[in-house]
């Protein structure tokens, strides 16, 4: 891929000063450096910046690259040097003298997308569940009400670059193993826009963008997970050229809840319950995301033991019905016995027959034993 002129790279005229020229990459370097920006093609656009940067703000490399573009001029045509940014190799010198389509480009002044935006928010675990209301402010590219989008003072008019007469391109000659060519490139003077502003709008300088906070009003639904985003058209920077806006992704992360676990759309949790009830069986009291429900545990009941609540779970993002709660039993043994609970205990193992450890636990170790011995 040929790379992108380095005073379009900063969003500098060829004319710019070294200042100008520090500050552009300073405002680039800002929005771009991957400790800041973590959006993807970020580092990217921050390393072109830095590449242009070291360039233009040497005298000497700027002076070079003024006259021969990317090309190194002791290269030649060895190691497959850019020919001014315009080629990449034979194909694309062949496509500029036989109508290829290497040598053409996009219209500057055409209407783009504007970037997408991504914002993460975080939700609580009932909130993901039930869906919420919610005003998120977020920092976005937006027109220029001073000067509408123009880049000019207002009273001014945008005229036709006289540099390269309002075609966004201008002809550099320059010598190759095949011979004296014209390459065509962007217009330094207007950056590609084939347009030139005399008197720059100053609460833009000349961008015909500002950024703003700006507050969206955003409908979360119900049931949404962890790691889930939502889109929100048109709320992404402005467009260029009277383009569309991009979109705005919103991305969840979903807090863990102190007694519930979530799998899909279904709900898991463990409810504890005491040897009596286990034994006897009982009707306990569940808490679910939907309220108090009542769970009738039969009488013998093992520890481990899953039950269902049809319809007690998190409702489908996409309206597809609501999973189900599962809840899993879990004996809760004693730790603090007084010495009359002991001896019932005790009365109950005689009258079973069981020695104090049990017949059916003693069995069990007894073949884990000979599990290990090998018999």
């Amino acid at each position: 891929m040929s790379k992108r002129d380095y005073y379009e790279v900063l969003g500098v005229s060829n004319s710019a000063t070294k200042d100008e020229i520090k500050k552009a990459y300073r405002r680039l370097s800002k929005k771009f450096h991957p400790d800041i920006n973590k959006e993807p093609g970020a580092d990217e656009k921050f390393k072109e910046a830095k590449e242009a940067y070291e360039v233009l703000s040497d005298d000497q490399k700027r002076a070079q690259y003024d006259q021969f573009g990317h090309v190194d001029p002791n290269q030649g045509f060895g190691g497959g040097a850019d020919f001014g940014g315009g080629f990449g190799g034979f194909e694309d010198i062949f496509n500029s003298f036989f109508g290829g389509g290497g040598g053409r480009r996009r219209d500057p002044n055409a209407p783009r997308q504007g970037a997408d935006l991504q914002y993460t928010m975080t939700l609580k675990f009932e909130e993901a569940v039930f869906g919420k209301d919610a005003d998120i402010e977020i920092p976005r590219e937006e027109t220029c009400d001073t000067c509408d989008g123009t880049g000019a003072k207002p009273g001014t008019k945008v005229e036709t670059c006289t540099h390269c007469h309002g075609s966004g391109q201008i002809s550099v000659e320059q010598n190759t193993p095949f011979g004296r060519i014209v390459n065509r490139r962007v217009c330094h003077y207007c950056n590609g826009t084939g347009k030139e502003i005399k008197e720059k709008c100053t609460t833009c300088s000349g961008t015909g963008k500002v950024t703003r906070r700006n507050k969206i009003h955003v409908k979360i639904p119900a049931g949404v997970d962890d790691g889930q985003q939502l889109r929100v058209a048109g709320k992404g920077e402005a467009g260029i050229n009277g383009g569309p806006s991009g979109d705005l992704y919103i991305v969840f992360h979903i807090r863990p809840h102190e007694f519930f676990e979530r799998d899909g759309d279904d709900i898991y949790c463990e409810m504890p319950i005491t040897f009596v009830q286990a034994s006897l069986g009982d009707e306990v009291e569940v808490p679910t995301l939907h309220g108090k429900v009542k769970l009738k545990v039969p009488s013998g009941t093992q520890t481990g033991t899953k039950f269902r609540l049809k319809g007690k779970g998190v409702p489908n993002v996409r309206g597809y019905g609501t999973g189900d709660q599962h809840v899993i039993v879990k004996i809760i043994t004693p730790t603090k016995l007084s010495e009359k609970q002991k001896q019932l205990l005790r009365e109950y193992a005689e009258i079973s027959g069981q020695t104090p450890l049990g017949e059916h636990e003693e069995s069990f170790f007894s073949k884990v034993k000979r599990a290990f011995k090998g018999d």
